[in-house]
């Protein structure tokens, strides 16, 4: 089942349990991927709908952090909620020790030695961690090792 297949299923059964907060986040995340679709002017392919999915995500945690520092609770406590649904329909998220390897490996693959050649080993990463780890962490992973 396509991620589209899984949130008009997942809509229904929101509507269904009276899930308001769930049922918007489904429909933003849903209008998201059909946008996408329109812009690209074909039907989205599994990597096409993560990097939306990451997108989606990525706002809201970026979002979370300005209302944390401005101690505005009641709209970071919403944006949790979302986080929390949002994340139901990502991938596995890869342990940093399988990100470390992943790092590791590509540093040895592009023949990276300092952090000059940080661009290089993030550019061979990110692919193979597409939606599977935060791309903070693999900056952090790739510094540590590159130094």
């Amino acid at each position: 089942m396509n991620l589209l297949e899984r949130l008009n299923q997942d809509m229904k059964n929101a509507m269904k349990n009276k899930e308001k907060d769930r049922l918007s986040v489904i429909r933003m995340v849903k209008s998201s991927l059909q946008n996408e679709q329109f812009k690209l002017g074909r039907e989205l392919t599994d990597d096409d709908s993560l990097t939306v999915l990451n997108r989606e995500l990525k706002q809201r945690k970026d979002s979370l952090h300005e209302f944390e520092q401005a101690n505005r609770e009641d709209l970071a406590s919403k944006l949790r909620a979302e986080l929390a649904v949002l994340v139901d329909y990502m991938p596995e998220q890869l342990s940093e020790e399988e990100v470390s390897k992943i790092v590791q490996d590509a540093i040895a693959e592009v023949g990276a030695s300092t952090k000059a050649d940080m661009g290089k080993v993030m550019g061979a990463v990110m692919p193979k961690v597409k939606g599977k780890a935060d791309g903070g962490l693999v900056n952090r992973l790739v510094q540590q090792h590159l130094s």
